[in-house]
């Protein structure tokens, strides 16, 4: 069976909605970020940058498509 070719393909990264596990809030963040990402709420940190994908501190709320 041939497999059939992407002609767009499909980006790795996207945006994804994380909560913080201190105080609940949630905040929106692109998945490959490349500056820290902290809680507007108690300023804990909730993904850290890296040369590629962010390593991210928080759950996972759900990806934003």
């Amino acid at each position: 069976m041939k497999k059939e070719r992407e002609f767009v393909p499909k980006p790795r990264s996207n945006f994804v909605l994380v909560k913080c596990p201190d105080c609940g809030e949630e905040r929106p963040m692109f998945s490959a970020s490349t500056r820290d990402v902290t809680c507007r709420g108690c300023g804990r940190k909730l993904a850290s940058r890296t040369g590629g994908k962010a390593l991210l501190d928080a759950p996972v709320v759900k990806r934003l498509d």
